[in-house]
């Protein structure tokens, strides 16, 4: 299975699995040029699914922290909670990649109390643990 998500890849470099991580797109209109993302942790993803489920609350909502971290943002924090050189490869775009994508969580603070409490650091700190231990996915 191909890995799309940029932690698990800048943490495979981290690893010695990837010889470096690919940056698609280093001219979008964003304080550095990479494109930005919401990132939410699974921990505050099952809070909010409890919280909706207890209370049964049904309905279509948004999980996201409201805020967006660029590539290149999350190379550094990548960085520096693993303490190791990420290297990087700039790469045109993608086709049809937003600049800006970031979820609104208002409808989830309003209907359930819940705000994401995980920061980007504790996301990577965390998803840096979990691969250290299981350094070929769930197989292992």
């Amino acid at each position: 299975m191909v890995e799309t998500h940029l932690i698990p890849n800048i943490l495979s470099v981290a690893l010695g699995r990837k010889e470096r991580v690919e940056v698609f797109g280093t001219d979008y209109n964003t304080a550095d040029g990479s494109a930005v993302r919401d990132y939410v942790h699974v921990g505050d993803l099952a809070e909010v699914h409890r919280r909706a489920v207890e209370g049964e609350v049904t309905g279509a909502f948004n999980l996201g922290t409201g805020k967006g971290h660029s590539v290149w943002e999350v190379i550094e924090v990548c960085r520096e909670v693993t303490g190791h050189d990420i290297p990087v490869k700039e790469c045109p775009r993608r086709q049809g990649d937003p600049p800006v994508l970031v979820a609104s969580n208002e409808k989830a603070a309003s209907a359930l109390g819940w705000r994401p409490v995980t920061d980007l650091r504790d996301i990577v700190t965390s998803a840096w643990e979990w691969h250290r231990g299981n350094p070929h996915g769930y197989g292992d």
